[in-house]
């Protein structure tokens, strides 16, 4: 297996956030967004190249998750609230 580099793991980071603003839904939008921030800023002091690894792959099926996930929220709409 390859190291991840930063430009990789920066990429995965700016994939995830542009396919949470995807969300109809302000509430999923912002959810998506803040968890990912969050989980991307809890592992930011990983060193170990396996862990970085396991993380990597683990935020690829996150991002197919959110993908999906926009889409299947875009198929149902609803009443924009007061704050969008």
């Amino acid at each position: 297996m390859s190291v991840a580099t930063r430009g990789t793991v920066l990429s995965l980071y700016h994939q995830i956030l542009k396919e949470a603003n995807k969300f109809a839904s302000y509430n999923y939008r912002e959810y998506a967004k803040r968890r990912s921030r969050d989980a991307f800023r809890e592992n930011k002091s990983v060193t170990d190249p396996t862990k970085i690894q396991e993380l990597l792959i683990s935020g690829q099926r996150e991002l197919a998750t959110i993908k999906r996930q926009a889409l299947i929220n875009s198929l149902y709409h609803s009443k924009k609230l007061v704050v969008e």
